[in-house]
């Protein structure tokens, strides 16, 4: 039988978006504090977090950075258009950038959310760019 249990990570997650749903901060507090989270990444991690963020906001200066839980993310009229989640946050093997679904990245009947982010090359930057800019249309 599996355990049903939340992780450490897991629950310190949790912990993070309950204090960031409490709190009243302005879009440059928002901003130092997806900074802080990056400057903390581990030596591996913290460069994709880096060229992404920059990605991100190049190709789409309307979105506001933000914490979510506890990973920086980027929100428009209030809701995650997409994330970068580092490997380090849940011990896992590779990054992860992702879309909710307030992306406007359908496409047919069947789509990737999520991606797997090991380094980011000019091939990568171009699909994120691409991405990005489509899910903020």
């Amino acid at each position: 039988m599996a355990n049903d249990t939340f992780t450490k990570e897991e629950k310190a997650a949790m912990r993070e978006r309950a204090k960031e749903l409490k709190a009243n901060a302005t879009r440059e507090e928002e901003l130092a504090e997806v900074l802080k989270k990056i400057a903390a990444m581990d030596d591996v991690d913290r460069p994709i977090a880096e060229r992404i963020h920059e990605i991100v906001l190049k190709a789409a200066p309307s979105l506001n950075a933000k914490t979510w839980y506890g990973m920086q993310a980027y929100f428009k009229d209030g809701k995650v258009v997409c994330f970068f989640q580092d490997a380090g946050k849940f011990k896992s093997r590779y990054c992860t950038f992702g879309f909710q679904d307030a992306a406007a990245i359908d496409d047919g009947e069947f789509w990737a959310t999520s991606f797997a982010v090991i380094k980011v090359t000019p091939a990568v930057e171009k699909q994120i760019i691409e991405l990005v800019k489509r899910s903020v249309s």
